[in-house]
């Protein structure tokens, strides 16, 4: 494509549609109309220079051009409590069911790898040794040692305020670096699973697996599931990278990547739920029975909300994303 006869046949519209965009006084029905035409011809002459003649200055102005123009055509629109109410009702819900495929296997496998490692520590003295001194290891797994006294050693409202910000630092890892073919998904995967593995073995080793569990179920059947949720969402963006599917690569990006920005504001009130139980729960002075029936019931919670509001809003069309008129403009694609 010849650049300049290219702008010199289009450069009349292009300052037309500068010109109306420019207008303080209310449009009339023609200019209105004149406008989303003009609009509709920058935005497919914006694709077919971004494809056959990439020009800098000429790509920044016709850029600019097409965002000026959309937000007159479309409005602006306000976020509202209505929008919240929907998201967590409908799109959450329905992205977290989306990705179930992800992040089922990946609780699975990660809960097996936290087994597996319980197992080899709890069974090998010399690998217990390796972790610390015999003494330490006894001060750990006592009555009221450090893996008991762990969950008072704070006011309950700070250490739950503590807690939920790890662990959403945890899940946020997990969801925006997942871009990076999910390598440090894994890493994170890894570590909380090998301090829960290095947890089972040494009680086990203690005779104390009963009073670890007693301790961990409360808040970590919710909490590992939030983390799982974030890691198999994590994971999947890392393969939209590889294979993005029918869609072009940037589009599925920025669609996966939109759902996983909302996934992470949902994740975040899950693991205040859980928060608010390790807190408040896990040191109370309950039976152990009470305290892991609320860390049951919370969970099947979380799976009946996702099972039930996520599988009806994806059966209605429902992916996770934001709303269209939230997207940017998608541009024509040349031929």
């Amino acid at each position: 494509m010849d650049l300049d006869v290219f702008v010199t046949a289009h450069r009349a519209e292009w300052d037309r549609l500068e010109e109306l965009l420019r207008r303080r006084r209310r449009l009339s029905g023609a200019e209105a109309d004149e406008l989303v035409a003009l609009y509709q011809r920058t935005s497919t002459h914006l694709s077919l220079v971004q494809s056959s003649a990439p020009d800098p200055a000429l790509t920044g102005r016709l850029t600019s051009l097409v965002a000026r123009a959309r937000s007159a055509v479309t409005g602006t629109r306000r976020s509202t409590w209505g929008d919240i109410g929907r998201f967590f009702a409908v799109g959450f819900p329905a992205a977290v069911y989306r990705a179930r495929h992800w992040w089922i296997p990946t609780a699975l496998l990660s809960t097996l790898v936290a087994a597996v490692i319980g197992w080899w520590i709890g069974t090998h003295p010399e690998v217990q040794s390796a972790i610390a001194a015999p003494e330490q290891l006894r001060e750990m797994t006592r009555p009221g040692g450090q893996y008991e006294t762990y969950y008072s050693s704070h006011p309950a409202a700070s250490f739950a305020a503590q807690v939920w910000t790890n662990n959403a630092q945890a899940a946020a890892i997990c969801l925006i670096f997942g871009a990076f073919l999910g390598i440090p998904v894994l890493w994170v995967l890894f570590q909380n699973m090998l301090n829960i593995g290095i947890g089972i073995g040494l009680m086990t080793s203690a005779g104390r697996l009963d009073t670890f569990l007693g301790l961990i179920l409360p808040h970590g059947l919710l909490e590992l599931t939030a983390v799982f949720v974030a890691a198999g969402t994590g994971l999947r963006l890392g393969w939209t990278v590889v294979d993005p599917g029918p869609r072009s690569r940037r589009t599925a990006l920025a669609e996966e990547g939109r759902a996983a920005i909302g996934m992470a504001l949902g994740l975040a009130a899950v693991l205040f739920v859980s928060g608010v139980i390790e807190g408040f729960v896990t040191p109370s002075g309950l039976p152990t029975w009470a305290r892991i029936t609320i860390g049951v019931v919370a969970e099947l919670a979380f799976l009946a909300y996702v099972y039930v509001l996520g599988a009806r809003a994806v059966r209605a069309g429902e992916s996770g994303d934001v709303e269209a008129a939230d997207r940017s403009a998608e541009l024509p694609t040349a031929a």
